[in-house]
């Protein structure tokens, strides 16, 4: 109880001494404001990147494998990717026809088209062509009406699924089931929805796309083009035989030679995790970088309070010695003056940085601020404290009675 008491009183000359000598104080508190402010903006907009990374990058599927003429984050100049055949649809059915260890196999193809219904035109609509597979494949969840079927997809029927932003653009407020879209003049019944995906990393929506029968597509758009094949492994753990067999088969069917070098890019999830891991492990390293420094710049600070601290009050530490104050307890309040100092520099920082991580959000990147971001901020000011109060704290316990209470 003892012990709490005299936490508690240093902890009252602390706050005093803030407002005995307020410009002093803040000045001295600036780098660790400075400093919790940075960390903690640094942690909100990381913690919000990877909260909206782990949504986006889940549209990808841990266990699917997409089989293109391009490697995503590829090693070789654009030209050779350039000067790579087109993945055709004979190269899908033969691939198809021979893949064993596979969940589930679909062809996907895009283009831009211009998309009317009534009296609204909208251009440069993301119209992909696709079979009854790719819901399996890709696990797309349908919210309204279904998707195509087997029948519908090889016969290049006008049927079509539409996204969350395509919904709501042309059919606001009515139900957009058995409605007849055109795309690029031909006609398309609407059959299903499917539900909100998102934007795939910030960069563009997944939900502003029209999903049509693929032999429909090649009517309308042609057949020279370059096919993705998205190939479902039976599970995660599964993938990477999976991933073997692919371009086993995949070299068979565009006969590549024993031997020769791929022409084509077999792709996955792991590729954008690893490529975002390298991207935050710099903003950190620069970020924590800044952030030590304004903790130094902040703790120098400190600690140069405390030594003038220490000298101001010299004969009061003598009165308290002659009474009988023991050194731990002279150390323990000098201590818990430089923390508390720190923490409320670490309070102010907070202050600072959650509005302007509101503002970030709302302009620039996501942001989210959970409470160990809090408590991660406020231990560091806590840390800052006792390492800037160390030495000054030590220096007052140490101080002879005698001397001290001649001390003018």
């Amino acid at each position: 109880m003892n012990f709490l008491t005299e936490i508690k009183e240093a902890v009252i000359i602390s706050l005093n001494s803030i407002r005995a000598n307020k410009v002093r104080s803040f000045l001295a508190t600036l780098g660790i404001v400075i400093g919790i402010m940075t960390v903690t903006i640094l942690q909100t907009a990381i913690e919000g990147i990877n909260t909206a990374f782990e949504k986006s990058i889940s549209a990808v599927g841990a266990d699917v494998l997409y089989i293109q003429k391009f490697e995503w984050f590829g090693k070789d100049d654009w030209e050779v990717y350039r000067n790579r055949r087109d993945i055709t649809w004979q190269d899908y059915e033969l691939f198809a026809e021979n893949m064993n260890n596979a969940e589930s196999i679909c062809p996907t193809v895009g283009s831009a088209g211009l998309v009317t219904y009534q009296d609204f035109t909208s251009e440069n609509i993301p119209v992909f062509g696709t079979t009854e597979e790719y819901q399996k494949t890709l696990g797309l969840e349908v919210d309204e009406g279904r998707f195509f079927t087997k029948r519908e997809s090889d016969g290049g029927w006008g049927v079509c699924v539409i996204g969350y932003d395509i919904k709501e653009s042309f059919f606001q407020g009515v139900d957009p089931i058995g409605k007849v879209i055109q795309v690029n003049g031909h006609n398309f019944k609407i059959i299903g929805t499917y539900e909100k995906m998102g934007s795939m990393l910030g960069l563009f929506s997944l939900d502003n796309r029209i999903i049509i029968p693929i032999n429909k597509f090649f009517k309308i758009f042609g057949t020279r083009r370059s096919l993705t094949i998205n190939v479902k492994a039976p599970t995660v753990e599964a993938l990477e035989d999976t991933k073997e067999e692919v371009r086993s088969v995949m070299k068979r069917a565009r006969r590549i030679p024993i031997g020769g070098k791929d022409d084509f890019g077999v792709n996955q999830q792991e590729a954008f995790k690893q490529t975002y891991e390298s991207l935050t492990g710099l903003i950190k390293t620069i970020g924590t970088a800044i952030t030590l420094l304004s903790l130094i710049v902040g703790s120098i600070g400190i600690a140069n309070i405390m030594f003038v601290s220490v000298k101001e009050r010299t004969k009061e530490i003598g009165i308290r010695k002659a009474i009988g104050a023991k050194r731990v307890t002279i150390m323990l309040q000098f201590l818990i003056e430089a923390v508390t100092i720190c923490v409320v520099g670490g309070m102010v920082g907070l202050m600072i940085a959650f509005p302007l991580s509101l503002v970030i959000n709302a302009v620039l990147l996501p942001t989210v601020m959970p409470l160990w971001v809090v408590v991660l901020a406020l231990g560091i000011s806590a840390f800052a404290g006792i390492v800037a109060g160390f030495f000054p704290a030590l220096s007052a316990s140490k101080l002879d009675p005698v001397d001290a209470l001649r001390y003018e």
